[in-house]
């Protein structure tokens, strides 16, 4: 469907009749409906083909048009002369919403056009990662047209991801999951969700009665709740609300593409409410790229603790530099050797002792300082881009994850075996400060004559 949006001002009300009198300044045209899913996706950088129906009208060649610049794939689109383009027209005055116009027809669209779209899918399921039903109970996405591609997609393993509509559910039957809001899950499950425990009941329900993967709600202002083994509420990032258009598209769109990248259930929801986040602060159907999630997640949070995370958290890029160690006491040396480290790529990720695994290669006395200072510090210098903590005594784990360009160590480190060399494309030795080590700042503290207390 095609989003049009007609921007003006208002400064009189009709002598007609008591409506406002809206001067148009512009008028635009945008993807809606599951091309706005598409279109999320192709933002993101995701590789996308549309399968649907449109008419054979003006506004059909329009979208088509639309759908060609986001290099989305359209060749699973079809026509049908007893449809039109459906569009829904929203009239904004001062980025304000004041009235909708539908052009649309919401009758089942012909069995025979229904099995011609599902041979194409059919023939090229293989090429995809995951399927999304984008149900706007528009006539495509039948009872029968939703089971059909369902098992289609699970016969070839795919991730199967629906935005439901109506009350009965039982047509998304054995999906990976479904994407209600409070309200469609209500509708859906008679339950009414007004805290934790009644979230928890129509979570159940939905994953028992549709044999789902995980069961998800989406709660606006509070986050997502999702429930895989035990249930979660995972919080909104918005900061600032001006438009909620397409912000469930935006959620399905960042599901699938985590999910499809291999992400967990827990790590896909939270890149999906940061997207929703984005958009929402944006006027009209919106779209988020990475490069936006990634600065609004800076932006949100403190940046240094953001530098601090998981392996699984890690973003990928070619020039990655990888050096470790315990950082127990940060001195001039330390960061000399960070900045000649992060100069030979983009991005350089430094692997952390836990306070474990210092005792054991240095004994109990060590770490001086616990591993949260100790991450804290390295992530408050500029040129160290993340901080990841490990357990082990050595980084050989970490660094067979990670497959970084560059790994770097210590220039006393020559003639000898670099743990993990073998999944880095290079290794490098850097020469450290001579006399500027943790061992010495903490001998000389123990000689307590060298420093004087006022």
């Amino acid at each position: 469907m095609i989003d049009h949006y007609v921007k003006g001002e208002c400064s009189r009300i009709s002598p007609e009749a008591p409506v406002q009198v809206v001067d148009v300044k512009y008028e635009e045209n945008r993807l809606g409906g599951a091309c706005n899913v598409a279109h999320n996706l192709s933002a993101l950088g995701a590789k996308v083909q549309l399968c649907g129906v449109v008419g054979e009208d003006e506004q059909a060649i329009k979208l088509c048009s639309l759908i060609q610049e986001k290099g989305i794939g359209s060749e699973l689109i079809f026509t049908s002369p007893q449809r039109m383009t459906t569009q829904k027209s929203r009239i904004l005055v001062s980025n304000q919403q004041i009235l909708r116009i539908d052009r649309e027809k919401k009758q089942a669209i012909e069995q025979e056009l229904l099995d011609a779209m599902f041979k194409a899918i059919q023939s090229k399921i293989k090429e995809f990662d995951a399927l999304i039903l984008s149900d706007y109970g528009k006539g495509v996405l039948t009872f029968e047209m939703t089971q059909r591609l369902i098992l289609l997609a699970q016969m070839h393993h795919k991730i199967i991801l629906c935005d439901p509509k109506g009350s009965d559910y039982s047509k998304y039957r054995g999906a990976t999951l479904l994407t209600p809001n409070k309200k469609e899950a209500f509708e859906a499950t008679g339950i009414e969700i007004v805290d934790k425990d009644s979230l928890l009941k129509a979570l159940e329900k939905l994953k028992k009665e549709c044999e789902l993967a995980y069961s998800m709600i989406t709660l606006s202002e509070d986050g997502i709740g999702i429930l895989d083994q035990e249930m979660e509420i995972i919080p909104t990032q918005a900061q600032e609300v001006y438009d909620v258009t397409g912000a469930g598209d935006t959620v399905i769109s960042a599901l699938a593409f985590a999910l499809a990248s291999g992400k967990t259930i827990h790590q896909a929801c939270r890149f999906a409410n940061t997207a929703a986040a984005v958009v929402v602060a944006k006027v009209g159907s919106a779209v988020a790229n990475q490069e936006e999630i990634l600065s609004f997640q800076k932006s949100a949070n403190n940046i240094i603790d953001f530098k601090i995370i998981t392996l699984d958290q890690l973003p990928r890029t070619k020039n990655l530099v990888f050096t470790n160690g315990c950082f127990d006491i940060l001195h001039r040396g330390h960061v000399q050797y960070l900045q000649k480290a992060k100069a030979l790529g983009d991005m350089l990720v430094v692997g952390l002792n836990s306070d474990a695994s210092v005792r054991k290669i240095k004994g109990e006395d060590r770490p001086i300082n616990p591993q949260e200072d100790r991450a804290y510090l390295l992530a408050s210098l500029e040129c160290v881009d993340y901080v990841i903590i490990f357990d082990e005594l050595t980084p050989y784990e970490l660094i067979r994850e990670i497959s970084p360009q560059i790994l770097v160590k210590g220039a006393d480190y020559e003639g000898k075996e670099v743990v993990g060399s073998e999944f880095a494309q290079e290794v490098r030795l850097i020469d450290f400060v001579e006399g500027k080590s943790t061992t010495n700042v903490i001998e000389k503290i123990k000689g307590g004559n060298r420093w004087t207390v006022q």
